[in-house]
């Protein structure tokens, strides 16, 4: 094996040595870089910040286990602030894995900031309801008749956050975490645009530039959440160091060394031609 090839071998052990430390320190000692809040994030956010106290909310579960690294952060983070601000939370899911989605949610917050909350009192979950929109319109008609029962089996009319829960209209604001359809598209058409209840989504980085269109005057959509930054926005504006701002560190730090590497590698390589150079000369 000649000298070049084994000096090749050992750079690129280093580097891969070099990203996996970058990477897994701020994972293990979250550095908390503060991001950029952008507008759409924060128009989110006012609107759980500004709802009544003891608002009755609904957080729609419309994703699943492979989109739980975007998605799943929003929904600590949307937990955490309605909580704080002594909302009654409601899970639904239009998706058949969102009920355990939900579950794991309820539970994350609960036990890092949240342990007086009860369910049935603070929270509940309705479980999964196939349909779609029809099933959202039906909810506008007659909540109960599409939710008679918890995912336990509870009757609604046992549950106290929802004695005063009749349609759609009763409840103060939605936000669903959608991966695809059935999910925000359906909140917009119907709780939005039909029964005029405040909306707002979350969805992974790459379906977010399509919802931006209802982000407009007539408020369809009073914010969005897109991917894994914008949860990390939310989480700085709650002075939490969550999930998503751990990955966005490391995201950002591993960017930086790989940064960092490629400028040490054209500065290698324009050497080696500098000497080449001389050497023909």
């Amino acid at each position: 094996m000649s000298n070049d090839l084994k000096k090749s071998i050992l750079e690129r052990r280093l580097i891969f040595i070099t990203i996996f430390v970058v990477v897994m320190l701020p994972l293990i000692f979250p550095l908390g870089l503060k991001p950029e809040i952008t507008p759409l994030v924060k128009n989110a956010f006012q609107m759980v910040e500004t709802a009544p106290d003891s608002a009755l909310v609904i957080i729609s579960f419309d994703y699943d286990p492979s989109t739980i690294t975007e998605l799943q952060p929003m929904a600590y983070a949307l937990i955490d602030h309605a909580w704080r601000r002594g909302h009654k939370v409601i899970a639904i899911a239009l998706w058949p894995q969102g009920v355990g989605m939900a579950n794991e949610a309820f539970s994350n917050v609960i036990a890092k900031h949240h342990p007086d909350k009860k369910y049935g009192t603070d929270y509940v979950n309705l479980g999964y309801k196939a349909g779609g929109t029809v099933t959202l319109q039906a909810m506008g008609r007659d909540f109960r008749n599409v939710f008679p029962q918890d995912m336990n089996e509870t009757p609604i009319a046992q549950i106290p956050m929802l004695k005063n829960v009749r349609k759609l209209q009763d409840i103060d604001y939605v936000v669903s975490l959608s991966a695809g359809d059935p999910g925000l598209t359906a909140w917009i058409m119907v709780a939005s645009d039909m029964y005029k209840v405040k909306t707002a989504g979350g969805t992974t980085a790459i379906s977010a530039p399509g919802f931006l269109p209802y982000v407009n005057k007539n408020q369809q959509l009073i914010g969005l959440l897109g991917g894994l930054k914008a949860a990390s926005e939310y989480e700085a504006m709650l002075s939490v160091k969550g999930d998503a701002t751990v990955s966005m560190d490391a995201q950002s730090v591993a960017h930086l060394a790989i940064l960092i590497f490629i400028i040490i590698g054209n500065i290698k390589a324009w050497q080696k031609r500098r000497s080449q150079n001389k050497v023909r000369s």
